[in-house]
């Protein structure tokens, strides 16, 4: 028997989709491991306590390079995880997650990631619910949808994820990996704000100089941002990186850097484009990043 999903009211959804504008309890789910953006992102969210209370930290999937498959890369990104808390002297808890994507479409992978996050989910209120941060395959978020279809009344996702809907394609890394649990996020009607990658979240290019000016000196949690920025490149001469994930935490403290519209839930096609249907459910969608004023506020509470 198919699942079936909560329904939300147009009022209760749009709603739900305004950028909030006051402290809310928050956690996040990052492929820790995979690149070097993942850090920086973790450190903004502890380094932003006036707009979000950190709940707890989840390790997500991965599988490229840096990995043997999900369950090493999820594995890896829980050890880094506890790595960056504890040189935040941190005391937020972090839950291993998913050791494989979902095997199909209505198929939770149960984790203690997956778990945590349906009891904080189902904890919480319609009034004041869950804000789930998704760096990653949106693995474990999903398998919490399954596991709970519930959660959908009590949590709002802020999703990195997929390219802006301009793109020839949508085939992402953090969508593509998990095409379950893309879709469930895209169809479930689960309240969400998808910040796409290219097209929007490439504005958040930073430098090895400008990140050995304003990052480097700022205790070992700078010093260790500065080293893994470093080594992701042997020639930095004329060169830039994305630092994406800050994006999620970045709409998070202030809905003028992050520019969105209401607009109908696209689905992913079978050849990971995206499809437009004005009779679906609305999201709200990110569709430009001001960059400077975000990595102003990143670098002045590091140095705080």
């Amino acid at each position: 028997m198919a699942i079936q999903f909560p329904t939300l009211t147009n009022e209760e959804r749009v709603r739900r989709l305004e950028p909030p504008q006051r402290k809310v309890k928050a956690v996040l789910d990052t492929d820790t491991y995979n690149e070097i953006d993942d850090q920086f992102a973790v450190v903004y969210a502890l380094l932003s306590p006036e707009r979000l209370q950190m709940e707890a930290f989840y390790a997500a999937p991965f599988h490229n390079e840096l990995s043997d498959g999900p369950k090493d890369g999820m594995e890896k990104s829980y050890k880094e995880l506890k790595k960056i808390l504890g040189l935040m002297q941190s005391g937020v808890p972090a839950y291993p997650g998913s050791e494989r994507y979902l095997p199909g479409p209505e198929t939770p992978v149960e984790s203690e990631a997956a778990r945590n996050l349906v009891e904080r989910a189902m904890a919480s209120s319609e009034e004041d619910p869950l804000y789930v941060l998704s760096i990653g395959a949106i693995t474990n978020v999903a398998s919490a949808i399954l596991m709970q279809p519930e959660i959908i009344r009590k949590i709002v996702v802020v999703w990195l994820g997929g390219h802006s809907l301009q793109w020839n394609d949508t085939k992402e890394f953090n969508l593509f990996q998990d095409i379950h649990a893309s879709r469930t996020i895209m169809d479930s009607g689960v309240p969400l704000v998808l910040i796409p990658c290219m097209g929007v979240t490439t504005h958040l290019a930073t430098t090895l100089s400008e990140v050995r000016d304003y990052v480097k000196d700022q205790g070992e949690i700078g010093q260790y941002l500065y080293e893994v920025y470093r080594d992701c490149m042997s020639d930095h001469k004329g060169s830039s990186r994305v630092i994406w994930d800050i994006s999620t935490v970045a709409f998070m403290n202030n809905e003028e850097w992050t520019p969105s519209s209401l607009i109908p839930s696209p689905h992913i096609s079978e050849d990971f484009r995206w499809g437009m249907d004005s009779s679906r459910h609305l999201i709200r969608y990110v569709n430009h990043i001001h960059r400077d004023p975000v990595f102003k506020d990143f670098f002045s509470r590091l140095q705080a």
